[in-house]
């Protein structure tokens, strides 16, 4: 039988932002691991996190449905361990750190994939962009802002992934891994909800998003 598993890469620590590991910072009143699993119920059958080492049992007590597992030294690795904890035929990998992505943007992206067998949620780049090397602006017609979910067919997650630690390469999303290897990926709607906590002035960002969802809920 085809399931789906929910990959959460959750755990560095938190380095940029100085306030401990992400998963178990509190934005809108709740974890980021609460909010990714409230995202994932009911459109996977499974959930797999990562936290760092030694913060299993506090990731259990708050998202108990999930199978819960220590990160590696990059979330490269951390994916990797991920996809091998779970037998799951189609794989959504989504950073914790982007609370609020829609339910509808997993939809869109685990659709692509099941047509294509990967697929990422990105946006169109709004601001204006300028090469400095160059001193020359970037044309932004054809650019993307890459976003996660990104959902595989499980052989391409993981043929990607042997793939780069054969070769010693290295990404910052599994896409990119699934195109060095020459895969395609094909690229879908996502939101500015996806908004991502990276540093500290990130956080004032997503509490506003917060209330509004929460507005935008009650109403």
């Amino acid at each position: 039988m085809s399931t789906v598993a929910a990959l959460v890469p959750a755990a560095g620590s938190g380095r940029r932002l100085g306030l401990g590991p992400k998963a178990f910072l509190r934005v809108g009143g709740r974890t980021l691991l609460e909010h990714a699993a409230a995202l994932f119920d009911g459109l996977a059958d499974e959930l797999v996190v990562a936290v760092p080492a030694g913060r299993e049992a506090d990731a259990r007590a708050l998202v108990p449905r999930a199978v819960v597992i220590g990160g590696g030294a990059e979330r490269q690795e951390t994916v990797e361990r991920l996809q091998e904890a779970t037998p799951a035929s189609w794989l959504l990998v989504h950073d914790a750190a982007r609370p609020f992505t829609p339910s509808s943007v997993v939809e869109r992206v685990l659709e692509a994939a099941r047509d294509a067998g990967a697929a990422s949620a990105c946006l169109a780049v709004a601001d204006t962009l300028h090469d400095v090397r160059a001193d020359a602006p970037v044309a932004r017609d054809h650019l993307r802002a890459i976003q996660t979910p990104q959902a595989f067919a499980r052989e391409v997650l993981a043929d990607a992934h042997r793939a780069a630690r054969t070769a010693g390469r290295s990404a910052t999303d599994d896409a990119q891994l699934v195109r060095a290897r020459g895969g395609r990926v094909t690229l879908v709607e996502g939101s500015p909800w996806s908004y991502k906590l990276t540093g500290p002035d990130d956080l004032p960002w997503l509490e506003a998003l917060a209330r509004a969802r929460a507005a935008t809920t009650a109403s």
